[in-house]
Formats: C-alpha cells, structure tokens, sequence
C-alpha cells in the first residue's frame, strides 16, 4: 500500500495544507512539467482509443492545480467525466478535486456543494473540513468587497445627483 504524505495546496497565493498526495507524485510548483508530462500521457492513450480512469484524474489533478483558469477549467471537466464512472473511493477523491477546482475559479457556490457533499459521507474529513472553512472565508471576503464596490458607487451616484443639483439652482439664481 502506497503511503500518503500532506502536502500544500496553493490557493491564490496562500499555501494551506489540506491535500495529500503519494511520495514522488509532483507538489505545487512543479505543476506545469506535470501537466505536460501527463497531457502528453493522456493524449497517448486517447490516440490509442481508451483513456484509462488512473491517467485521466492525474492529468485533471494536475490541471485543477495550475495557475491558468482555462487548465483549471479543463480539469473540472476531466473530473466531472470520472465522477460518472467510478468507485465509491474513486469519487471522494474526484468531488474533493472537483471542489478544489470551483474554489479556485472562485465559484465558491459549486466549490461547497461538492465540499459539503463530501462531508455529508465522511464528517470527519479534516481536509474537506479546512476547504468548507476557507469557502466560506473567501465568499464573507468577496461579499464584503462587492458590497463596499456597490456602496461607493451609491455614494458616487448621490454625489453627482448632488452637484447637478447644486448646479442647477446656481443657474436659477
């Protein structure tokens, strides 16, 4: 039996350690040789006529790891592929991947329900636990923002209805 060691997962620039993955497999930094090495593994099997489930989800863990959005993208798709055909230990890895993926992306809704899906299954999951507690973190955050962006613009809006205003009795007088 393969031994799992942590390992951190980068997530926008703050390195949290919630994931685990198999001594030798690729970390953080490394992963746009991995993507490569294992897109060019996938395109093998795939010109070959069969995609195997292995090589498919190391391909989408790589790619939900990379710093572009469209890799990310892709990965969730690969994911979502796998979800429909695998084992029940299969899934939980592939619903963990899948919420990782739509946190990243910050589609935090997506991102909890594949989080809290997990959790309904294994309660005692440390790190679905960590990746619900850094959602719910991120969509306070970027709720706090969008609403401080939507009262500055109420604010500007007034300000301006205020000079017009101001203007318009300065001309009258």
């Amino acid at each position: 039996m393969e031994r799992k060691r942590k390992i951190n997962i980068d997530m926008g620039g703050k390195h949290r350690l919630i994931a685990s993955r198999t001594p030798g497999s690729p970390t953080w930094p490394d992963v746009e040789p991995a993507i490569q090495k294992f897109e060019k593994k996938f395109q093998s099997e795939k010109a070959a006529g069969s995609v195997s489930k292995s090589t498919q989800f190391e391909y989408a863990w790589c790619l939900v790891r990379s710093k572009y959005n469209d890799d990310i993208r892709k990965g969730i798709a690969l994911l979502e592929e796998l979800l429909l055909k695998g084992s029940k230990e299969e899934q939980r890895d592939y619903v963990f991947y899948l919420a990782v993926g739509n946190y990243r992306l910050k589609e935090y809704e997506k991102a909890l329900k594949y989080v809290r899906g997990l959790l309904q299954t294994e309660p005692q999951n440390n790190q679905a636990k960590e990746l619900e507690r850094l959602i719910d973190k991120a969509m306070k955050k970027d709720g706090l923002v969008g609403m401080a962006i939507v009262g500055g613009m109420a604010l500007g809006v007034a300000g301006l209805a205020g000079l017009i205003g101001f203007a318009v009795s300065k001309s009258k007088s």
